[in-house]
């Protein structure tokens, strides 16, 4: 078959030109199957990467950023957070003064639809949000006893973008509040299935557990050998404070009555101290009272002296010769050598002579 041209006008079927060749396109041709066979050499000793067979249909995605006024330590948390999870994207901190509303625009604007938020408060507190963008719910936490990756103690190592395994505490079935908070840290912590920036592979599992009113987070390596857990990183308590209706806000829908404020806490701790002090300025104080008293004097008891002997009196020897001086043999000694080193002095400057 040829392929020919039509005129819009006339119905004549006009033969197609051929397109010339160039003397470049020639030898082009000819060194052909001499790079093919180069590039099916390199092709050989190449490793493949996984096989993707699925469609990545769960599009979560997490904003993980926080507000200015972070110390060293959360900084590194969360960077921790964001290796962790590859489905993960990050933003500038935002000031303190913006109101917590206009994260959900950020998150509209970097197409995510969940957040963890850090706020730092007194650069001492900090204060963890966990939000479903933009419809909500949220959850407001304070987090304590933070453990990062850099850690010496926590040898665990996973590979960068596997999937983890999620265990969750049977108590989290138990209550209504926490069953909300079981979905809300699934839909977070999740790495949705072949995500891009995902690994094939499930070698870590992060542990939630309940205990003393609050959720620990642990991060543990899967050793293949004996299915043991080593301990990767980092680590966290999230002590629960508020859930919200909506995101960043709304009406609450559960409040923590275990809950006590950092205020609270140093507030107390400081009452303690000082309740340490003034007890001991009162014992201070009442010893002072009790020396200025007058002591009182008892009557003589004659029964005191009924085992008291009388001693014998020795006769006074007065002394009409004067003693001899002691003789002190450390001085002695220092005179002679004194008298020595002198004798030793001359005797030196005559030979010198």
């Amino acid at each position: 078959m040829v392929a020919t041209k039509r005129k819009r006008r006339g119905d004549l079927a006009v033969q197609a030109k051929k397109p010339k060749r160039n003397e470049k396109d020639a030898k082009s041709l000819s060194k052909s199957p001499v790079k093919a066979e180069e590039v099916e050499e390199e092709e050989k000793d190449r490793i493949p990467g996984p096989v993707c067979k699925g469609k990545w249909k769960n599009k979560e995605r997490i904003l993980i950023f926080s507000s200015r006024g972070i110390n060293f330590r959360t900084r590194h948390l969360m960077q921790d957070l964001r290796m962790l999870m590859p489905h993960s994207k990050a933003d500038t901190k935002m000031d303190r003064k913006d109101k917590l509303f206009v994260i959900n625009e950020v998150c509209e604007m970097k197409n995510c639809n969940k957040c963890i938020y850090f706020e730092a408060k007194k650069k001492q507190d900090l204060y963890m949000w966990l939000s479903n963008s933009p419809h909500g719910p949220s959850a407001k936490f304070l987090v304590q006893n933070i453990h990062t990756l850099a850690e010496l103690k926590l040898t665990g190592n996973c590979l960068k973008g596997s999937r983890p395994l999620l265990s969750f505490d049977p108590a989290f079935d138990e209550l209504s509040h926490y069953s909300l908070l079981k979905e809300l840290l699934i839909q977070i912590f999740s790495t949705p299935r072949y995500h891009p920036k995902s690994q094939p592979f499930v070698d870590h599992v992060f542990t939630f557990t309940i205990l003393d009113n609050r959720i620990w987070f642990r991060n543990f390596q899967i050793i293949e050998e004996d299915a043991a857990l080593v301990e990767i990183g980092p680590r966290f308590v999230l002590n629960l404070i508020k859930i919200f209706q909506g995101s960043f806000g709304g009406p609450t829908l559960y409040e923590n009555p275990h809950y006590q404020s950092p205020n609270m806490h140093r507030r107390i701790i400081r009452s303690i101290t000082a309740a340490k002090y003034k007890e001991k300025q009162q014992v201070k104080d009442v010893q002072k009272l009790r020396k200025k008293e007058p002591k009182t004097i008892l009557p003589h008891d004659p029964t005191e002296d009924v085992f008291v002997t009388p001693a014998e009196k020795k006769p006074i020897e007065i002394q009409w010769v004067k003693p001899e001086p002691k003789v002190d043999l450390k001085a002695r000694k220092k005179r002679i050598y004194k008298r020595q080193r002198k004798m030793n002095q001359k005797v030196n400057s005559g030979n010198a002579k």
